[in-house]
């Protein structure tokens, strides 16, 4: 893996109706080998904006930039190439594949090298040797947390420098959240840069480098995590309207 470069959202706008945007003008900046954390209530933008930023969603207005380049206008799987992956909010194995399979397509960028998608499944194999194990199993039959590693793994077959991460600990028992943040807490000390998405406030801040909240599509506060480690209930109640 190359050395990660600083990923910035400038002034972005973006949604899924034309003229309806769902981020206003919004700035993030993710440093290299950094977990910078977004938060907010429910509909504030942020799945948008990591949508945005992965090439799924064409933002309307501003930017993407991926160290001094451009990317805004790249389809997704030019993202891929550039070293961004995306783990996308919710269950997102193909339930009637094998394990294998599923972590394979990972590494649809490399599937003309036969031989390099080999050599990164068996990687991701010696990784996770649990997942080893069930290598001929369909994700399907799998449980929760089970799916939660393969999809983290799938995700890490182009050995990505930058990972979007949405809501990673939903719907998941509390001890696989925090295996699944003590993962992210690895990436992190492997170089790898994280932009972080989750409801789960306390447990994102605990491993945030730097923290912005998202508000109707715009920016509202930021900070280092020390500034959000006091009163969290104080912020959410705010987010609720109480």
């Amino acid at each position: 893996m190359s050395a990660p470069a600083e990923l910035r959202v400038s002034e972005l706008d973006a949604g899924y109706v034309p003229g309806h945007p769902i981020l206003h003008g919004v700035n993030i900046t993710a440093k290299p080998a950094r977990v910078t954390v977004v938060l907010g209530p429910n509909g504030a933008g942020k799945s948008t904006m990591l949508r945005a930023i992965a090439g799924y969603l064409r933002p309307e207005r501003g930017r993407v930039f991926l160290g001094g380049s451009d990317i805004s206008d790249l389809p997704a799987f030019r993202h891929i190439e550039q070293g961004i992956a995306y783990l996308p909010q919710g269950r997102s194995t193909f339930p009637d594949l094998t394990v294998e399979e599923n972590i394979e397509l990972g590494g649809w960028t490399i599937r003309r090298d036969q031989a390099r998608l080999r050599q990164a499944t068996e990687k991701i194999f010696a990784r996770y040797p649990a997942l080893a194990s069930l290598r001929d199993r369909t994700a399907g039959s799998l449980s929760g947390g089970q799916q939660r590693t393969v999809e983290i793994a799938r995700l890490l077959m182009p050995d990505p420098k930058i990972l979007l991460i949405d809501e990673p600990s939903v719907g998941l028992a509390p001890n696989i959240a925090r295996q699944v943040y003590r993962e992210l807490e690895s990436f992190r000390e492997e170089g790898r840069t994280i932009l972080l998405v989750d409801q789960d406030v306390r447990a994102a801040i605990r491993i945030a480098d730097y923290v912005y909240v998202l508000s109707s599509g715009k920016n509202d506060i930021e900070g280092d995590r020390s500034a959000f480690e006091g009163d969290l209930g104080t912020m959410v109640r705010r987010w609720l309207g109480v």
